[in-house]
């Protein structure tokens, strides 16, 4: 099954709680970036899934979660990205899903 890079942003409005569950979900699929933003490598059934788990935790009304697709894992998605500043090394190792 072929994978595929996505960028996965969040942001969960009055609810820390809900906050923390949406990041450490997230951790199990992909690198953060940044707080409320992972990279992720999934294949359409880990893509269904995240989506599944975090729509379970979101709250549809006052949450929002952008995932957006960078194409097939084995093009070189770090000329996609300009960083300014400190960046993660995520580009160097890449990220690893467990």
């Amino acid at each position: 099954m072929s994978r595929n890079s996505y960028l996965v942003a969040y942001d969960i409005c009055g609810d820390a709680k809900r906050l923390r569950q949406i990041h450490k979900c997230m951790q199990g699929f992909g690198y953060p970036l940044q707080y409320s933003v992972f990279l992720c490598s999934l294949d359409q059934m880990e893509l269904i899934t995240l989506k599944t788990e975090v729509g379970e935790i979101m709250n549809h009304r006052e949450d929002s979660i952008m995932i957006v697709s960078l194409g097939p894992e084995d093009t070189a998605i770090e000329s996609h990205f300009e960083f300014m500043g400190v960046h993660p090394d995520v580009f160097e190792g890449g990220p690893v899903i467990i």
